[in-house]
């Protein structure tokens, strides 16, 4: 049977090219009998004409080498055309570094965890370009704050210490000054006797 009608109808039906149809070959005589786009549209619903899928290159191959590099394969100094700072400029790295430092920075300081001033000696310490990486500016942030504990404890001593003395320096002078009233006293009673 010659479908070159029904092809043809079909591609207008279903908006794309002959080459796009596939016409069922079990189905042949069924297919001949339909001369209208009616019943091409009939047939398309049933599954006996069907539009073929787009042809188009396959991600497979790409897939699999984006995974490879992943694992560094295909990055070695044959593989590369521009220089490493075109590769990866070192102003992007230090960018990344520094919102990275800020965020954590602000982060802790809106939590309380830091007061202003430390967050302001450690941001000009990060812009300074002493911390390298996140965990380094966390383990100087743990270690300023024991300092800090440790100097206001010492502190806190030294303060009730001073208390302590002062305390006791007022009541040796009381003491002495009761025993040298006592001692007028005493003699100024011996001395009307």
């Amino acid at each position: 049977a010659n479908l070159r009608t029904q092809k043809r109808l079909a591609a207008a039906v279903l908006k794309c090219g002959q080459r796009k149809i596939w016409l069922d070959p079990n189905e042949v005589n069924e297919i001949a009998n339909a001369n209208s786009r009616q019943n091409i549209r009939k047939l398309a619903k049933d599954g006996l004409i069907i539009k073929k899928p787009e042809a188009a290159v396959s991600r497979f191959r790409t897939r699999e080498r984006a995974a490879a590099k992943r694992l560094g394969r295909h990055t070695g100094p044959g593989k590369r055309k521009g220089t490493s700072e075109a590769r990866m400029p070192t102003t992007v790295l230090w960018m990344r570094r520094m919102r990275v430092l800020r965020r954590l920075l602000r982060k802790y300081r809106e939590s309380g965890k830091i007061d202003r001033h430390l967050y302001h000696e450690l941001y000009m310490k990060a812009k300074g370009n002493v911390f390298k990486n996140k965990r380094v500016l966390m383990e100087y942030i743990h270690k300023a704050k024991a300092e800090k504990a440790r100097v206001k404890l010492l502190e806190d001593q030294a303060q009730a210490h001073r208390v302590k003395a002062k305390e006791a320096r007022t009541r040796r002078q009381g003491r002495l000054d009761a025993k040298k009233e006592a001692l007028r006293t005493g003699t100024v009673v011996a001395e009307e006797k």
